[in-house]
């Protein structure tokens, strides 16, 4: 595949309505693409779709691997952080380094503060070696050094050879990104 995303045509209805058809959206590696728009227009249910985790009512929809960060943890609260991360990835290290948080690694999930939590998240999305990143306001909770951090992962994500799929109310820094307008 020399796309990570290839998105053709597709539409897609949410509770019997519909929230976008004919969307068109092919990311290769070094790619990225930034979806935009008013609450409730279909965001992050555009990142479900590129997930799997929804079905188009039209069109076709093809992916790499792919990591999703969204208002999901997806991390056993039970477990210390690095545990938890290592269920996601065989070394958490480089996911935990690039988000600042290995210092938590011994921390209980549950214990995380709410910036900490999203940072975790972020940190799962690197460690996982996917190469498609799948982000739903990847910035929301996070302090400067944070989205800093974001910053410089999403670059160097896309120098290796990655793409990006993110949707955000808040600018973030995917120079060259190509925009989806919804609504």
């Amino acid at each position: 595949m020399s796309s990570l995303l290839a998105l053709e045509g597709v539409a897609l209805i949410r509770g019997g309505r519909l929230l976008f058809e004919g969307l068109s959206l092919t990311l290769r590696p070094g790619e990225a693409a930034l979806a935009r728009g008013p609450n409730g227009i279909g965001k992050s249910s555009l990142i479900r779709l590129a997930a799997g985790l929804l079905l188009p009512a039209a069109g076709t929809a093809a992916r790499a691997e792919a990591a999703l960060a969204d208002e999901h943890l997806a991390l056993d609260e039970r477990q210390r952080l690095g545990a938890a991360l290592s269920f996601w990835a065989k070394d958490a290290a480089p996911g935990l380094a690039a988000m600042g948080l290995e210092e938590l690694a011994e921390v209980p999930v549950r214990m995380l503060s709410t910036g900490q939590r999203k940072r975790a998240a972020l940190a799962r999305v690197i460690a996982s070696g996917a190469p498609l990143w799948l982000l739903d306001e990847p910035a929301n909770g996070l302090d400067a050094d944070g989205q800093v951090r974001l910053a410089a992962a999403m670059a160097a994500h896309r120098a290796a050879g990655g793409a990006i799929l993110a949707a955000s109310h808040q600018l973030l820094a995917l120079d060259g990104a190509q925009t989806v307008e919804l609504g």
